[in-house]
């Protein structure tokens, strides 16, 4: 038996209502704002969340003196437009040189990791 269960994913960051914009746009959901935390509610019923965070200072990626300490991995059925749809969004590319790879690494506006993945 489990001891907990997970509720939500919370990101620092120093927009939460920008970023929860972001990642609405890809993967959907409903944005409820609550000040300076906002709660992205996903279509499966999962939800992310954003907390305002003065001082945030992104990670840097990759670093081996400065951990990126989580990232997110999102399936998505084609990287190469999935791509083209994250940096129109704002997302900045960091590991997608090698396109023989079944996934590629990008910062969310905030500085976030995370990467899309075949699925």
């Amino acid at each position: 038996m489990a001891l907990a269960k997970l509720g939500v994913v919370v990101l620092d960051c120093p927009d939460p209502n920008a970023l929860a914009a972001f990642y609405a746009e890809v993967l959907g959901g409903t944005v409820e704002d609550q000040g300076e935390w906002v709660d992205l509610k996903l279509p499966d019923g999962q939800a992310l969340a954003f907390q305002a965070a003065p001082g945030y200072v992104p990670p840097n990626w990759p670093a081996p003196d400065h951990s990126q300490q989580f990232h997110l991995d999102l399936d998505v059925p084609d990287l190469d437009a999935a791509e083209k749809e994250v940096l129109a969004l704002g997302a900045k590319p960091l590991d997608t040189e090698d396109r023989t790879r079944t996934f590629r690494v990008y910062a969310d506006p905030a500085g976030h990791p995370f990467c899309l993945c075949a699925c």
